[in-house]
């Protein structure tokens, strides 16, 4: 009997993309996503009253005051900011240091407003595991810190440009950012219309992390 090596049925890119070793890369990207809104709710004079990143990939912020036009963007938007950030950070051992360090105080912050045990998991097992990585990065020969910032700028960006695609494009959501967004700008688009125009932000912001990181290591 000849064998079958047949892969038709057994690893498709959906189940690639949804296996349990990318989940929580893929929360990561959801922390982002609700951690930029708070940035942008405190940098607009608002108040953050809480951030909860659900197992399911997906995450609320409450927030109270702020400008709402500024503050609905910056979850797609700044989730793929950092990832490009990342992504050039690794290029250098030095930035990808202080990469891990900002990111480490970013968890613990975010750990003090989280409003559910997974985003309060997700924080304290990151935490752990950047620092096994530092540890590991200056006491061996295992030297994995930049490789490991690298790949989370990757998935952060990846990710942004799909959840975009997923969320605003290929279906509509009443309560989605871009539909909230289309209610208060005065600019005759929709939901949809503003997704396309983020997922193109979003994939510029990819193409220029990729572009940057080679000029800067040629």
């Amino acid at each position: 009997m000849r064998p079958n090596w047949e892969l038709k049925n057994c690893c498709n890119h959906e189940q690639l993309w949804r296996t349990v070793l990318l989940r929580p890369f893929k929360l990561v990207t959801v922390f982002l996503h609700e951690a930029s809104h708070a940035i942008a709710c405190k940098l607009t004079c608002g108040h953050v009253e809480g951030i909860q990143v659900h197992a399911d990939e997906g995450g609320t912020t409450q927030t109270r005051g702020g400008v709402y036009w500024l503050i609905l963007p910056a979850g797609y938007l700044g989730s793929s900011f950092w990832g490009m950030v990342l992504i050039l950070a690794s290029t250098n051992l030095l930035t990808a240091r202080i990469a891990a360090g900002c990111f480490v105080v970013a968890l613990l912050v975010v750990l003090l407003v989280a409003k559910n045990w997974t985003l309060r998991g997700l924080c304290i097992g990151f935490v752990v595991f950047l620092g096994v990585i530092w540890v590991l990065q200056e006491t061996t020969k295992v030297r994995i810190l930049r490789y490991t910032i690298l790949f989370i700028g990757v998935m952060n960006s990846l990710f942004s440009v799909y959840d975009i695609y997923d969320d605003l494009i290929s279906r509509r959501v009443n309560s989605s950012d871009a539909e909230k967004f289309a209610e208060v700008c005065p600019c005759p688009c929709n939901g949809m219309g503003w997704g396309i125009i983020w997922g193109l932000i979003s994939f510029l912001f990819l193409c220029g992390a990729v572009y940057l990181g080679i000029v800067i290591l040629s």
